[in-house]
C-alpha cells in the first residue's frame, strides 16, 4: 500500500497562485503505480525548475488560509446553493496574496451563518506570457469553477468540490463557494511530513483528483488547491484556467487507477447534457474538448485494464 507524498515546486493559488509538480515517492511507485515512472507527476501540474521560495510563502499564509468557518452545518447541496444564492451578507475580508484577490464573506439567513470564498476574476487576452511560454487565448474565469462543479455533479465527483454558484456582490458577478472545514493544504502536510491515517482511502481519492485533472484540462493547478478536511478527506479548488481547448491530455501516464463509479459516469457522460448545464459557462468548443478528454481517459483505462486486468485498474 501506498501513500501519494507530493513534492512541491512551484505554485499558484487563489490566494497565492504559484504552481507544483507532484512526484510520488519510490515506494509509492513500486508497490501500486508501475505504469508511472520516476519522476512523472502524480498529478498534471507545471514542470518548472523552482526549489526555494515556496516554504516562505507557505508559512506566511499558513495562519490564515486554514481557518475554518465554526460549527458546520448539516445541508443537503441544494440547500446550500440555496444559502449561497440567497443569504446576505454581513462580512467581507479581501485577500492580499494572489493576484485574483478572492473575498472571504461571511452569510446569514438569519438562522445559519456560514462563510463563502467569492471570485470575480474573468479576463480574456488574446496571448499572455509565462516566462518563456506564452499562452494564446488566454482565459482566467470564475466561470470555471461553476462549470467544473457542473461536471463533477455529472461524473459523480461533486463531494470532492465545494459547491459553486454564480452570484452577484459588490456590483460583481462571481462564482460563490461554500467554505470548507479545511485543516491543512496539500502543502502543509508536506511541509510536517504529515501521514494519513488510511493510505488506500487517501490514495483512492487522489486517484479521483488526477482523473478529474485530466478531463478539465487546468493549465495552472496546484498543491494548494488540494485542501485536506479534519477526517483526511480531500478536495479540489480553484479552476479559473482550466477547460483549456485541447482535446488531448496534459498528463497521460497519471491515469493509472480508477474508482469504478467513476468510470462508468465517464462513459456515460453526455456531451449535450453538458452544453444545456454549462451554456452560461463553457463555449461549445470548450465543451467539444471535454468530450475528447473524456474519449481519451476512457480508452486509456480501456487500455490499461487489457494489459494488467481490471482489478489492477478498478476499485
Amino acid at each position: 500500500m501506498c501513500q501519494f507524498p507530493l513534492t512541491p515546486t512551484r505554485r499558484r493559488h487563489g490566494f497565492a497562485r504559484t504552481s507544483f509538480y507532484f512526484r510520488l515517492s519510490n515506494r509509492a511507485q513500486r508497490s501500486r503505480l508501475p505504469a508511472v515512472q520516476p519522476g512523472v507527476s502524480a498529478m498534471n501540474l507545471l514542470r518548472l525548475p523552482w526549489r526555494g521560495l515556496i516554504l516562505a510563502v507557505v508559512a506566511g499564509m499558513a495562519s490564515q488560509m486554514f481557518v475554518v468557518a465554526s460549527d458546520q452545518p448539516t445541508l443537503s447541496k441544494d440547500q446550500i446553493k440555496q444559502f449561497l444564492l440567497t443569504a446576505k451578507v454581513v462580512k467581507s475580508t479581501q485577500s492580499k496574496k494572489g493576484i485574483t484577490s478572492p473575498w472571504r464573506l461571511t452569510l446569514t439567513d438569519g438562522t445559519i451563518t456560514h462563510d463563502a470564498s467569492f471570485q470575480k476574476i474573468d479576463e480574456h487576452k488574446t496571448s499572455v506570457q509565462f516566462g518563456v511560454n506564452s499562452e494564446m487565448n488566454f482565459v482566467d474565469s470564475y466561470k470555471y469553477n461553476i462549470a467544473a462543479y457542473v461536471l463533477a455533479e455529472l461524473v459523480g465527483m461533486d463531494d470532492m468540490l465545494p459547491v459553486y454558484v454564480e452570484r452577484k456582490w459588490g456590483g460583481d458577478s462571481g462564482s460563490l463557494s461554500w467554505w470548507l472545514p479545511v485543516k491543512m493544504d496539500e502543502v502543509e502536510r508536506h511541509k510536517q511530513h504529515l501521514t494519513p491515517p488510511n493510505l488506500e482511502t487517501w490514495n483512492n481519492q487522489m486517484y479521483k483528483v488526477r482523473v478529474f485533472d485530466q478531463l478539465v484540462y487546468d493549465s495552472d493547478p496546484n498543491l494548494t488547491n488540494v485542501l485536506v478536511g479534519e477526517n483526511w478527506e480531500i478536495w479540489r479548488v480553484d479552476f479559473t484556467r482550466a477547460f483549456r481547448l485541447q482535446g488531448s491530455l496534459r498528463n497521460p501516464g497519471d491515469l493509472v487507477r480508477c474508482d469504478r463509479h467513476l468510470f462508468e459516469k465517464l462513459k456515460s457522460l453526455d456531451g449535450k447534457e453538458l452544453q444545456e448545464k454549462t451554456k452560461h459557462y463553457l463555449t461549445k468548443d470548450e465543451v467539444k474538448a471535454v468530450m475528447q478528454r473524456r474519449d481519451k481517459i476512457v480508452e486509456q483505462f480501456q487500455k490499461l485494464i487489457a494489459e494488467k486486468g481490471e482489478s489492477e485498474v478498478l476499485y
